[in-house]
């Protein structure tokens, strides 16, 4: 059984987040590596453990190689898509491989490429479903498709333009204050209506960035991190969350489009952690849009089911607000590297290394990571 305060993660590193850059995948996660291991106060001879992701398209043989790395004594590939590979999946991994004695200091580094032909509409457009049944008539695209959970959702539990806008909103309060987001303009309720209606009632500030940039962090055993550069972040719960449909049908075929398996994965990490939603001091949520933070803001418990919308609008997630959301401006304003930079943000804040965005005396943040057919939530702290 995996118990928590047992792993940290010790060093963190991205890129810069760009529309679009001139480097490719490799490039972005060598680089991203290679200052996640700085950052921990290592280099690359004492990595001997890595976990890649399929969908990134680089194994750790090839990551090895760049970084100049030592002897590997264990690897291994999560075979998710978005934040949960990237976070749960991955550290979960990490957390097996170090108490089994097979790894000592173990990096996950990942990259994307959106700019490329297809971006990310091309992981949907291989499915034969999708292609074969709901491409012919139009209905085809991640944002297509998450309208229609936010449409679902306002007619379950009504939810105003003003309380749609007032999440992409927070996010953005928070990128304001953010030096590396990609998206640092101020945006009221006007300059949210100004944005381009891409798929009703979604506009393009309700969907999360095309990015081209890297992330990459290194876990340590909870004993190595204390004498490590800095205060040690470790991992306290962690809880995985499946529902088994298969991508063919995800998002369009299922009862409920966006009853994401968030609940099961943030009871498991409460529980491992000890703790529950009141003890947060901040969270960091998967954005890819704006009904799917949502409704993992209520998985998380940070409302009530059906109180999302009533919960941003009253800025509870806004700088100064009671539960920060998204503090470097998440995957719609910061920048959309699935998951990575959601918890590179984590660590960093409970580091107290954010300087204005800086939530005060930061010791407890839940990371939430969606998957699609699966979901991770993980219990971050100061110790």
């Amino acid at each position: 059984m995996i118990r928590g305060d047992r792993i940290a993660i010790t060093g963190v590193g991205e890129t810069p987040f760009l529309r679009k850059g001139e480097e490719g995948v490799m490039k972005m996660m060598t680089r991203a590596s290679l200052a996640a291991i700085a950052d921990a106060g290592l280099t690359p001879k004492d990595i001997d453990g890595y976990i890649s992701n399929k969908y990134a398209g680089h194994g750790s043989d090839e990551v090895a190689f760049a970084i100049g790395a030592g002897e590997k004594r264990f690897c291994a590939t999560t075979d998710s898509v978005g934040g949960t590979a990237t976070s749960g999946q991955a550290l979960q991994l990490a957390q097996m491989a170090i108490e089994a004695g097979l790894a000592r200091h173990v990096l996950v580094p990942y990259a994307i490429q959106s700019t490329k032909p297809g971006g990310v509409y091309g992981f949907h457009a291989r499915e034969p479903q999708k292609a074969g049944i709901e491409m012919p008539v139009g209905f085809f695209g991640q944002p297509t498709y998450f309208a229609t959970m936010a449409n679902r959702y306002a007619h379950e539990y009504g939810m105003t333009e003003e309380e749609q806008a007032s999440i992409p909103m927070t996010y953005r309060a928070w990128a304001v204050l953010t030096p590396g987001a990609q998206r640092r303009d101020p945006m009221d309720l006007e300059a949210y209506r100004q944005s381009p209606m891409i798929s009703t009632p979604l506009r393009a500030a309700d969907c999360c960035l095309t990015t081209d940039g890297g992330g990459a962090y290194v876990v340590s055993a909870i004993e190595e991190a204390r004498d490590m550069p800095h205060p040690v972040v470790s991992v306290q719960g962690l809880g995985l969350g499946f529902n088994n449909w298969p991508q063919g049908v995800l998002f369009t075929q299922t009862p409920c489009t966006y009853d994401f398996p968030g609940e099961v994965s943030a009871k498991l990490a409460y529980a491992m952690a000890g703790c529950d939603p009141k003890d947060l001091d901040l969270a960091q949520i998967y954005d890819g849009f704006t009904i799917s933070a949502l409704v993992q803001t209520e998985m998380l418990g940070l409302c009530e089911r059906g109180e999302g919308p009533r919960f941003y609008a009253a800025g509870h997630g806004m700088p100064g607000g009671r539960m920060p959301i998204n503090t470097s401006g998440g995957h719609m304003s910061g920048g959309y590297v699935p998951g990575m930079n959601l918890l590179i943000e984590a660590v960093r804040q409970l580091r107290g290394q954010e300087g204005e965005r800086q939530v005060p005396d930061a010791k407890l943040c839940a990371v939430a990571g969606l998957g699609g057919n699966n979901h991770s939530t993980t219990i971050l702290a100061r110790s």
